[in-house]
């Protein structure tokens, strides 16, 4: 149903979800991206959402930054290649 495809999508797009999934790729990141990683994990938050560790919230918020990055300098290759490992069951 929609309402069970939408809480699907939820649970994927939440901090803690996200921070899963860059802990998956971190070990794959060549010395550029991990440098862009690392500058989008030390951004100054002034907000968490509550169901998110301040951790939790900074490693999502490092994963988004190295998928815009990338995607601005035209590597979707790239970007598909992480998303396909992110998405990879365990």
């Amino acid at each position: 149903t929609i309402g069970n495809l939408h809480r699907a999508t939820v649970a994927m797009v939440k901090a803690p979800a996200q921070a899963q999934k860059a802990e998956k790729v971190l070990p794959l990141l060549s010395e550029e991206e991990l440098a862009v990683f690392k500058r989008g994990r030390n951004a100054n938050v002034h907000s968490i959402p509550h169901n998110a560790s301040r951790a939790d919230y900074l490693k999502a918020t490092a994963l988004e930054c190295l998928i815009g990055w990338l995607y601005l300098n035209g590597r979707k290759e790239r970007i598909n290649e992480l998303f396909n490992i992110m998405m990879e069951e365990e």
